[in-house]
């Protein structure tokens, strides 16, 4: 593999192709939070005032979308507002999010069938860059930088040769989180009758009445945090399957696994605070969330999505996760 270097530029061989209208109820919080006050977040003075972000973001236009998209859904299935929100979780989820997650997969999948290919390359661009530097009595520092250089733009020939640059792995991630935004706003909106059309205020009428067990008023708090509580178990629950499938995580894998963890601790006191019909579908949310990373580890849904086979592949995916999640917790000593 040995080659010219020439100003610093490391070459070598081509590599083989491979307020409710009516008089309806009004819970007191909600009025609160749709009057506001001067200096809060419904005032003219905080960031919901008239011209703050927030009120830019509850009238902007993802967020209408997703409140004439709930209310589609709720006229044409007929159905109570908790089983819509629910339903319309899971059909978001089922056809936005689950296709680009098998896409993620896919391409973590060939990256992870390069990692031999970029060991190897590396090995012999570290002789041979150390090689040069004994010719041209290169110091460390230029040695090491001439490495990283040549390194990167190799691995980067190799993602262009598969195309899969780890970058298109994030596109979830930029889908994901903005749409359970908009969402959230909206249920927001409806539960305070802060939506922009006068059907926001039948709807807050309608929440009121269309919850179901515990929380029959969904624009009231959860006052027993069972779905709060929920919220954060599943999401923990989650963030544990990940970091069980991970072996010999890196210091930054592992400072995300550990600030991911918080952050769901945190939603915890935070779905404490808002209307039930949001944490229902943060709810809802996070439980496909954890229906869609148990599919993804399915060898025959794998298949089906066309996903390359890894070394880290198993057979047994769920024996195998229930043997690590044992061991961790339940077994030790």
């Amino acid at each position: 593999m040995l080659c010219r270097l020439g100003a610093g530029r490391l070459r070598r061989p081509r590599l083989a192709a491979p307020t409710p209208a009516g008089g309806g109820r009004c819970p007191q919080w909600a009025r609160a939070v749709a009057s506001g006050s001067a200096g809060g977040p419904g005032g003219p003075g905080g960031p919901g005032g008239p011209g703050g972000w927030y009120e830019a973001l509850a009238a902007s236009a993802p967020v209408r979308g997703a409140e004439e998209m709930l209310l589609g859904l709720h006229a044409a299935a007929g159905l109570p507002w908790w089983a819509c929100i629910g339903l319309g979780t899971v059909a978001l989820r089922g056809a936005v999010t689950l296709p680009l997650a098998a896409y993620q997969h896919y391409i973590l999948a060939k990256v992870e069938n390069l990692q031999p290919e970029i060991k190897n390359i590396a090995r012999h661009l570290n002789q041979e860059v150390a090689v040069r530097a004994n010719q041209l009595k290169w110091s460390k520092r230029v040695a090491r930088l001439t490495y990283l250089k040549n390194m990167r733009r190799l691995v980067s020939e190799l993602y262009v040769r598969d195309n899969c640059h780890p970058f298109k792995a994030t596109i979830l991630v930029w889908i994901q989180f903005p749409m359970w935004i908009f969402m959230s706003v909206a249920l927001r909106n409806f539960s305070t009758g802060a939506a922009h059309s006068e059907a926001g205020f039948s709807v807050q009428e309608q929440l009121a009445t269309d919850g179901i067990l515990w929380f029959p008023d969904l624009t009231a708090l959860d006052s027993t945090w069972i779905l709060p509580i929920s919220v954060g178990v599943i999401n923990l629950l989650i963030v544990e399957i990940f970091a069980l499938q991970k072996i010999g995580m890196s210091r930054f894998q592992t400072y995300i696994t550990y600030f991911v963890r918080a952050v769901s601790v945190l939603m915890i006191p935070v779905a404490a605070t808002v209307p039930s019909s949001i944490v229902l579908y943060w709810l809802c949310s996070s439980l496909m969330g954890l229906s869609q990373n148990l599919l993804l580890r399915s060898p025959r849904f794998r298949q089906l999505c066309r996903i390359p086979l890894t070394k880290s592949d198993s057979d047994s995916p769920y024996k195998d996760l229930f043997a690590a999640f044992y061991t961790k917790f339940i077994s030790r000593k």
